[in-house]
């Protein structure tokens, strides 16, 4: 009987927390999953509804965080020193302003000059790799109106310059899709006789490739390249379909299932250039199905939308965007559309590729009490433009900073030879890093050694964040 009535009390216990444990504290340090109620564990049962705290707790947890550092802090320490790294960059900002008037500071190693003086990305060459380029966040914001890779802000944040090291691994890039584009053709080699240069180059040149998934170690500057590629392509006269954040294409906003398609449309989702649009005319005169629109329905007594005639992809564009019915059809017709541009170069630049190749945020419900997760493949806008096996230009970045985890070498609808490993700093590069982290005051001068900086990169392995979080902790 009294082993009965024990094991009933242990039973008890495992079910019952300890009462001066609150839900928010408990689910904040991992013993009680967020989201799981008095109920739930009464039972004995914990359903996991969600990996991360609910705002609510969060909130109570940062009430009372700041209330006992109140109590700690005995006369606005963190205040003080607050001010401190205030005035600090204060400080900073104006001896730099001081520094520009010195160009005898814009010196990298071996005595080379720290900034090239080429004025645009086209006109680039191998002399000028690792050395810097200044750009303004007008042109940027101008050229690249989708967004910035946020690597790219952080590094014009800390070094408090718009300024961007010229990789060869992105010269390589470059001109790649230049020489499919412009291929060289014959040229006099000085004696008199005419040489093949495409001849020559297919011995030097790696094969050229239309389709490149840019695959690599966390921050070694793919995303900053892609924003660079589509910054050159632009300038060049190109039509760029440039998005930065190819996550957001499958977690956010309304969705829904089309019954014609069998897809889900996702409708509040239209975002792409518009410039270079309104002199190319749409080649297909099929009308656009309508789907249900963010949050209002179907459309009553219509299914399809025809564009008038004579119509520009800019047009097909505004459509889009005026007609939220339209939304996702207008995206999925833009994507055959840009395949059937002759007039200029189209050129695909995906950021986060690899989201596109697991589960979406989705999920559809099956049972009252279940849910399906929806593959990204299965959401209209990712299935229209995914697929690399085709004969357009198109460029992919994985990006390991959004948790996808690793895929397998062989992703569907992409080629076998389209990943290409983008490389972390090379020595080189590291060194005009760290001169230029010294001439923007992130590096003090009179502590600065090659023997430290070359530790610096060691240490991070090339890695560009952890080389820029390191370089202020030399001493």
């Amino acid at each position: 009987m009294w082993r009965s009535l024990l094991r009933a009390a242990v039973t008890t216990s495992r079910y019952h927390r300890s009462p001066n444990l609150t839900d928010a504290t408990a689910s904040t340090v991992g013993l009680i999953p967020a989201g799981v109620t008095g109920a739930n564990q009464s039972s004995g049962f914990c359903r996991y509804y969600s990996a991360k705290p609910s705002k609510s707790s969060l909130a109570k947890v940062k009430k009372k965080t700041k209330g006992e550092s109140k109590s700690d802090d005995l006369g606005g320490g963190s205040s003080t020193e607050l001010d401190a790294d205030v005035e600090g960059e204060q400080l900073r900002l104006r001896m730099l302003a001081e520094d520009e008037k010195d160009k005898s500071l814009d010196v990298g190693p071996n005595g080379r000059s720290l900034f090239t003086s080429t004025p645009s990305l086209s006109q680039l060459t191998r002399k000028d790799a690792c050395s810097y380029m200044k750009f303004s966040m007008e042109d940027l914001n101008a050229v690249l109106p989708e967004g910035l890779p946020s690597g790219m802000l952080k590094e014009f944040e800390d070094s408090k310059r718009c300024a961007l090291l010229i990789r060869q691994s992105f010269l390589d890039l470059r001109d790649n899709f230049r020489r499919i584009v412009d291929p060289p053709t014959w040229s006099s080699d000085g004696k008199g006789y005419n040489v093949n240069v495409t001849d020559v180059l297919a011995f030097s040149a790696p094969k050229l490739r239309k389709q490149i998934v840019l695959d690599g170690p966390r921050s070694c500057g793919k995303s900053i390249a892609l924003a660079m590629l589509a910054h050159w392509a632009r300038d060049e006269g190109w039509l760029v379909f440039y998005a930065p954040k190819g996550r957001d294409w499958t977690h956010g906003g309304f969705f829904y299932k089309n019954p014609q398609t069998g897809l889900w449309d996702t409708p509040d989702f239209l975002q792409f250039n518009e410039s270079r649009l309104r002199q190319l005319p749409c080649q297909i005169c099929d009308p656009i199905p309508l789907g249900e629109g963010a949050g209002v329905g179907f459309l009553k007594g219509a299914d399809s939308m025809a564009m008038p005639e004579g119509s520009s992809l800019f047009d097909l564009v505004q459509t889009g965007a005026t007609h939220t019915h339209a939304a996702v059809g207008v995206v999925v017709r833009l994507r055959k559309e840009l395949s059937l541009v002759k007039d200029v170069p189209v050129l695909l630049a995906i950021d986060q590729y690899n989201s596109w190749f697991t589960f979406s945020e989705y999920e559809e419900a099956v049972t009252p009490r279940s849910c399906r997760p929806i593959h990204a493949r299965e959401l209209a806008t990712v299935n229209a433009f995914r697929s690399m096996k085709h004969n357009d230009m198109m460029v992919g970045a994985f990006s390991h900073s959004t948790a996808v985890g690793k895929l397998r070498k062989d992703l569907p609808d992409v080629p076998t030879d389209a990943r290409v490993d983008f490389p972390r700093y090379t020595l080189d590069e590291a060194a005009a890093v760290c001169h230029y982290y010294l001439r923007q005051r992130l590096i003090r001068r009179e502590v600065f050694t090659e023997e430290k900086w070359k530790k610096i990169y060691y240490l991070s392995n090339g890695n560009g964040s952890e080389m820029r979080w390191l370089a202020p902790l030399i001493w």
